[in-house]
């Protein structure tokens, strides 16, 4: 009976161990996960600044956090002078303690009770961090023991070296700065890894008291406690004698900074392109940066009086192809309406002539075209459009070199439609034209003068390109295409953002030998009016550039290169509104000159001579040479197949006096001198003769040998307009008949008389200046003209009445 009895006193309390045990359990697991869900995810989720940072570290660019706080992206490590003025000041035992410092805090409750008040809160370094993690102003106890659970889960989430710059990063430096590295920027306008001991020591002291200790009052108190950091240093051989007495001796700044307002345009472009990323690290140097931002805003100055008033630059290294200064618009300002909040750098806009070396370099590597070739350059119409030159002559025939040079339109648009349009597109495409958004027949032969609209990244990134392919040593014209890049990877500041970018994999269409000969085009040839000032400026520095207008005066570009840089420049107003001396070589071309005085002189690019071959030219024709004219050797692309030979050179046959052409008929064979003549087209020779007075035009047949008269020299005469084949748009006028058509022609003998026939019904005859207009119906029609010598010369046209066609 004893025995059961004692059983179950014994087996009694089991249950309730296990239960008591159970629940000591469950509660130890349940404050255990209470503790381990006290961090929160994120730690903190405050909004961020978005920051530019140039190629040396330097900050170049700011934009204010969305909660009007400048607090900056969080920096992965603290600046070890920093740290160590931190944690002496603040936090002696960090390294030691688990979050939360017993010794600090019996001391602060010693000081406490001894001043009567609150005097030490004993918070660690990590309980300030939570503390900015929870937002918690108050410092009650209830507060202070929350702050301390935190700061003991922190320990076991963070590394030490990880709480410090959580409190780098997150902690108040007074007004509306926060963290480290805004107030390195703000106050010392410098990175934190730059600060001297003064400074660090200055920042170390701002958290603890920032409303009562600032730079801009109570500075007697501020630059007291400061000194006492750099003292406890000092006793603690962290620092020397020598440092302490020169950080001591070391004034106080003045008053907060602006942070550096260098390169606006650019960081709002990065921030739409990517506005995730907080942190860019740009190619940017800050000396070439506010070099260019000072050229171009005291151009604008000068500008404004015209009633222009954007302006924009980009130099770009031609060896890394990084982006070394980048100025988007004369001026930051969202208000007045200017526009000067565009990025014009990124803003499509018409391209004017700055297209036309990639046509003269795309021919010349295809074999279609020659340096030197002479262009016929006069009245011209295809279809409906009739292109002019921007000062509205014509040459008659010019050098393709020479028309790129001085960037007559007439040559340019002839040697398109040679060329093709879908072919020039396709190039452009290729070489890094991203604005291409419509097929290639709707821009047409335009292409080339303007009708598509491209960035001024994009134009000097393919300027860049050809300098790059002319520097290079392959001779199959597959070089493969670079980027221009503006953003780098840095793996000392922080994780890589952006490698630069690898060569794509679209083969540059052209190859070294033609991009050189486009660049020494660029180079040499003398250019007109005021392009021709800036010739002594080769004295100093080699460049190949180019300019261009668009249609209106609207956009003013210049783009210049060399074996070092490429400059890029666009000048105008965002509105797009046009003004009178808005051109490329008085409004683009000065800023430009102005940008690369200030640079480094670049050098030229040695003759890629394996890319190249040399051909036997006519001298005053530029085609292959024939046995008829005058020859010499000049460079060509070692893949180019241009075989023909000169059009405009011959043998004539001449009499004694070598007045008159004779033949066998007229002269004795024994008599007869043999000589080679340069011989342009009727249509060309007027134009040329009036710039060129030592032309010599064909003489004529001798009089006795009339019989001869050569009647199917089509180079005698020809039409100016239309070509054959033309399509022509005749409108009708106020009493609704149907227009006069005009027609023009030239002949080689400037008395000659001209008889014109339109479908075998004679029309007209003119005399000097060989033009008639006369009224036809819709329909198709042959123009004839024809000369006292019956040389004739027939056009098909097809009239077409508008208002018969209109809806």
């Amino acid at each position: 009976m004893d025995t059961s009895r004692q059983e179950r006193t014994l087996k009694e309390p089991r249950p309730r161990r296990l239960a008591i045990g159970g629940g000591l359990t469950l509660a130890l697991a349940i404050a255990l996960f209470g503790f381990w869900r006290l961090l929160p995810t994120p730690l903190f989720q405050t909004p961020v600044a978005d920051i530019l940072v140039a190629r040396n570290g330097e900050l170049l660019q700011a934009r204010i956090a969305a909660d009007g706080q400048w607090r900056f992206p969080p920096l992965a490590h603290v600046p070890e002078r920093f740290a160590a003025a931190l944690v002496h000041y603040e936090d002696k035992r960090f390294r030691q303690h688990p979050g939360v410092d017993p010794i600090a805090i019996a001391r602060a409750l010693r000081i406490n009770w001894q001043r009567g008040r609150v005097v030490s809160g004993g918070s660690t370094l990590t309980m300030q961090v939570a503390r900015l993690a929870l937002q918690q102003p108050q410092r009650s106890i209830s507060a202070k023991l929350v702050e301390a659970l935190l700061a003991l889960r922190l320990e076991t989430a963070y590394s030490k070296d990880e709480i410090l710059a959580l409190y780098a990063n997150n902690a108040p430096f007074g007004g509306n700065v926060v963290g480290l590295e805004a107030a390195a920027w703000r106050y010392f306008r410098r990175a934190p890894d730059d600060l001297s001991w003064a400074e660090a020591c200055t920042l170390a002291v701002l958290p603890n008291s920032p409303s009562l200790v600032h730079l801009s009052r109570n500075r007697g108190r501020l630059e007291a406690k400061r000194n006492t950091v750099l003292q406890r240093l000092f006793e603690r051989e962290v620092i020397d004698a020598q440092t302490l007495a020169l950080a001591i001796a070391e004034p106080l700044t003045a008053v907060p900074r602006e942070l550096p307002n260098a390169a606006p345009h650019l960081l709002e472009t990065l921030r739409a392109q990517d506005p995730h990323r907080h942190r860019y690290f740009a190619t940017i140097d800050p000396q070439l940066q506010t070099m260019a931002t000072d050229v171009v805003r005291e151009h604008s100055l000068a500008l404004a009086r015209q009633e222009i008033h954007n302006a924009a630059a980009i130099i770009v290294d031609n060896r890394s192809f990084e982006v070394l200064a980048y100025v988007g618009n004369s001026k930051w300002s969202s208000v007045g309406g200017r526009g000067h909040a565009v990025d014009i750098i990124r803003r499509p806009r018409s391209t004017g002539s700055i297209l036309k070396p990639l046509l003269f370099a795309a021919m010349l590597e295809q074999g279609e075209l020659l340096p030197q070739m002479l262009i016929a350059d006069i009245p011209t119409q295809y279809g409906g459009y009739s292109p002019e030159n921007f000062d509205r002559e014509y040459r008659g025939a010019v050098a393709a070199d020479v028309a790129l040079a001085q960037s007559l339109n007439v040559p340019a648009v002839r040697l398109l439609r040679r060329y093709g349009v879908e072919r020039f597109y396709d190039l452009l495409a290729d070489a890094g034209m991203t604005t291409l958004s419509r097929p290639a027949a709707d821009y047409g032969l335009t292409l080339v003068l303007g009708g598509a609209e491209g960035t001024l990244w994009d134009a000097t990134s393919m300027y860049a390109n050809l300098a790059d392919t002319a520097r290079g040593q392959v001779t199959d014209g597959a070089t493969p295409r670079r980027q221009v890049h503006v953003l780098r990877a840095d793996n000392e500041l922080a994780q890589p953002i952006a490698q630069p970018p690898a060569p794509t994999n679209r083969a540059n269409r052209i190859g070294p030998g033609a991009a050189w000969l486009t660049l020494n085009a660029l180079l040499e040839v003398t250019r007109p009016g005021e392009e021709g000032h800036w010739r002594n400026f080769a004295s100093t520095h080699k460049l190949a550039w180019k300019t261009g207008t668009s249609w209106g005066l609207r956009d003013a570009w210049a783009i210049g290169t060399n074996d070092r840089y490429t400059i890029g420049v666009w000048v105008g107003n965002a509105t797009g509104e046009g003004r009178p001396g808005l051109t490329g070589s008085s409004a683009a071309a000065p800023l430009m000159f102005s940008l690369v005085a200030r640079l480094e002189p670049g050098g030229w690019f040695a003759p890629p001579y394996n890319a190249m071959k040399q051909v036997d030219v006519c001298r005053n024709d530029g085609y292959l040479a024939n046995d008829s004219c005058e020859s010499r050797r000049i460079w060509v692309p070692r893949g180019s197949h241009f075989d023909q030979q000169t059009p405009y050179n011959r043998l004539v046959h001449l009499d004694a006096t070598a007045r008159w052409r004779v033949d066998s008929s007229c002269e004795p064979p024994a008599a007869i001198r043999h000589q080679p003549w340069f011989v342009l087209p009727a249509a060309q020779e007027g134009y040329f003769r009036r710039l060129h007075t030592s032309y010599r035009p064909l003489p004529d047949y001798r009089g006795d040998c009339l019989a001869r008269t050569d009647t199917t020299d089509g180079s005698a005469l020809d039409f100016l307009y239309p070509n054959d084949n033309a399509r022509i748009y005749v409108p009708r006028d106020l009493d609704g008949h149907v227009g006069r058509t005009v027609f023009e022609a030239a002949h080689r003998r400037p008395d000659a008389t001209l008889y014109w026939h339109v479908d075998d019904e004679y029309a007209g005859s003119t005399s000097g200046h060989h033009q008639l207009s006369v009224p036809l119906a819709g329909g198709q029609h042959v123009v004839t003209i024809v000369d006292a010598s019956g040389r004739r010369v027939d056009r098909r046209v097809t009239i077409l009445d508008r208002s018969a066609t209109a809806p």
